[in-house]
């Protein structure tokens, strides 16, 4: 199986849509009148949630009426925000198809299907045209591709000039072994985090001016903190959460992801970037 099959399969969930409206009927929640904003504790896969998905937003200046493709836009969480909070046109590209089939349907249900669009395709191979786009976003998917330089080089072909590249990767800060599985890869042969100068400096080779670098080690210690307070006021975590996303090892990847952070090894890591 090649790289991309295994990552595709790796996140492969059946029957996601019915997982998640049943999570939020057992939360009391109307499931054929809800809101963008219902869907957040699962379909925001990424350090940080919404919170993280608005200061990548607000670092990128996104505008009403821009055309902004998201690549590895998982169940489309952040896809709807950019669409719904900030105007956008926004296209969604995943590997997995179980996601594209749940991000569709989903951004009916929260009416955003008109805003949004969703096909499932490669990173490295973009079905898209060249300077399709007025800004790009990449949100904790760099750490599954080993190819970066082919990535960016994608994503700078898609984009028109001075179009902006908001990436959002969790990215190397330490030296040493990182303790799997995490949410990403359940060991080494898939996980490919990279220091955010090596992000930078592909991204120059690609054709980027790097705009902005900002570590959110601080931002993402303190979003855990909070998330360890709610379970445990709750006695336990929200019928709806990301575990839903994860499995039954969901715990497992949540420590061992958490702990390479308190160890210093890594840190989610904002990079906006403009096409020159």
């Amino acid at each position: 199986m090649d790289l991309e099959s295994t990552v595709a399969q790796h996140y492969a969930r059946e029957s996601l849509e019915h997982t998640i409206l049943a999570a939020l009927a057992v939360m009391g929640k109307d499931v054929e009148h809800l809101a963008p904003e219902d869907l957040a504790p699962v379909d925001e896969f990424h350090i940080g949630g919404r919170a993280a998905t608005r200061d990548l937003a607000d670092a990128m200046r996104l505008a009403p009426g821009m055309a902004l493709l998201d690549i590895g836009c998982g169940l489309g969480g952040a896809a709807r925000f950019f669409a719904g909070e900030r105007g956008c046109r926004v296209t969604g590209l995943d590997l997995t198809e179980d996601y594209v089939r749940c991000a569709t349907a989903l951004a009916r249900r929260v009416g955003l299907g008109g805003q949004t669009a969703f096909h499932q395709g490669s990173a490295l191979d973009l079905p898209f045209a060249e300077a399709s786009f007025d800004a790009a976003t990449l949100l904790h998917v760099g750490m599954n591709i080993a190819d970066k330089a082919r990535l960016f080089a994608e994503a700078r072909r898609v984009l028109r000039p001075s179009g902006v590249f908001g990436l959002y990767d969790v990215m190397r800060e330490g030296e040493g072994d990182l303790a799997f599985p995490v949410p990403w890869a359940e060991g080494a042969a898939t996980s490919f985090v990279e220091g955010a100068d090596t992000y930078r400096r592909l991204l120059e080779a690609a054709g980027f001016a790097v705009e902005a670098v900002r570590s959110r080690r601080a931002f993402a210690i303190a979003f855990f903190q909070r998330m360890r307070v709610a379970a445990a006021d709750a006695g336990g975590p929200s019928p709806l959460g990301l575990h839903l996303l994860m499995g039954e090892t969901a715990p497992l990847k949540a420590r061992a992801m958490i702990g390479n952070l308190e160890a210093g090894l890594i840190a989610p890591t904002e990079i906006i970037a403009r096409a020159v």
